[in-house]
């Protein structure tokens, strides 16, 4: 019995870090950047999401299909997939769209019925301020 309890337990620390491993990568993320969206504050959290295929020729801006962006605006936040469209990395998933062309000024857009236009501008963050 004493043989077994050393493997046992080594068997459920390697399990374990193997489980995390996935989610910790899934959490990668770059600096969120900051927006007013129709008046409103909006937050932009692009993540690098699993991605299995390789040699994507979609791989603009350092993004593959497979990310994915969140927009924190208006109390919610939206997860919004990267989409296979050539060209800059633009999200959508049918309802919510966004792309920035204009880094300064993304095009954020709702489809009800007929196609929602929010107006946004980059918001100067803390650190923009400092040389």
């Amino acid at each position: 019995m004493k043989t077994i309890l050393p493997a046992i337990l080594f068997t459920f620390i390697f399990s374990f870090l193997l489980f995390i491993s996935p989610l910790r990568s899934f959490a990668s993320t770059t600096a969120s950047q900051n927006f007013r969206c129709d008046g409103d504050p909006l937050e932009a959290i692009a993540y690098k999401g699993a991605v299995d295929a390789v040699g994507i020729p979609n791989s603009n801006a350092g993004t593959l299909p497979g990310d994915f962006i969140v927009l924190r605006w208006h109390k919610m936040n939206l997860q919004i997939p990267r989409t296979n469209n050539a060209g800059v990395p633009s999200y959508s998933d049918g309802r919510w769209w966004w792309q920035a062309l204009d880094p300064n000024h993304p095009t954020f857009a709702q489809l009800r019925r007929k196609v929602e236009n929010y107006s946004c501008e980059s918001v100067p963050t803390l650190a923009n301020n400092f040389p």
